[in-house]
């Protein structure tokens, strides 16, 4: 199972009825790049917002201020961010520039949270546990391939924007070398055996040792199938 013999899994067909962000960019009847232009973005980061691909940014916070940038140049106020996320929405006490104001402070105050619970991962991730005798490399030093091994390609996406967001480096997405694969596990390399463990804990699954290899410092995540919440 090595890098070699990882083949890219195939892409689906983008579907704008499953992503919140197109639908809003579509009712406003704009093109992929001419959001891009409006939000200062490229074409490709639209893409991988539209599509929750939040790990091939470069860190969280570039995914974060990408995603605020966007929503800002689209000019989604709360109550429609609120709709795009199946939430009630309350009634309107305000309109004009003061429903845009209003809007413009809940976005970033949901940023804000969210990026607060990005650090208290990140924070507590970084720990090797009360067994660790030495300090466990920070999870940015730590690649990670995430295959698809159920056949899956979105729930192995949404996996990937998981451990994207505890800060490791998703390095590949793609394919298993097999679809039958009973459950998600974190393969290890040959002295990386605490860092599988703490990732394994982390997202809630097993660890495997891998048969070769020779970096502790990068990890192998098959994921099987979706059983429950994400």
């Amino acid at each position: 199972m090595t890098k070699a013999h990882m083949a890219l899994a195939p892409q689906p067909d983008r579907s704008p009825d499953q992503s919140p962000l197109a639908r809003a960019r579509l009712q406003r009847q704009l093109t992929v790049d001419a959001a891009a232009r409006r939000a200062g973005l490229s074409p490709d980061q639209v893409e991988w917002l539209e599509d929750g691909r939040v790990y091939r940014f470069p860190s969280t916070d570039d995914a974060l201020v990408a995603a605020l940038l966007y929503a800002s140049a689209l000019g989604i106020d709360h109550r429609e961010a609120r709709a795009l996320a199946g939430l009630p929405v309350a009634p309107i006490v305000g309109g004009g520039q003061r429903g845009r104001v209003v809007g413009a402070a809940a976005l970033l105050a949901a940023l804000a949270a969210l990026a607060g619970v990005f650090w208290v991962q990140n924070r507590d991730g970084s720990r090797g546990g009360p067994a660790s005798a030495t300090p466990l490399p920070p999870a940015w030093q730590i690649s990670v391939d995430v295959l698809n091994g159920s056949g899956d390609i979105t729930w192995t996406r949404q996996m990937a924007s998981r451990i994207g967001a505890l800060a490791y480096h998703v390095e590949h997405v793609g394919r298993a070398d097999k679809f039958n694969y009973r459950r998600t596990a974190v393969y290890y390399e040959p002295g990386g055996e605490a860092v599988g463990i703490r990732m394994a804990r982390q997202l809630g699954v097993v660890t495997r040792p891998l048969p070769g290899g020779a970096d502790p410092h990068h990890v192998v995540v098959i994921v099987g199938p979706h059983k429950g919440p994400a």
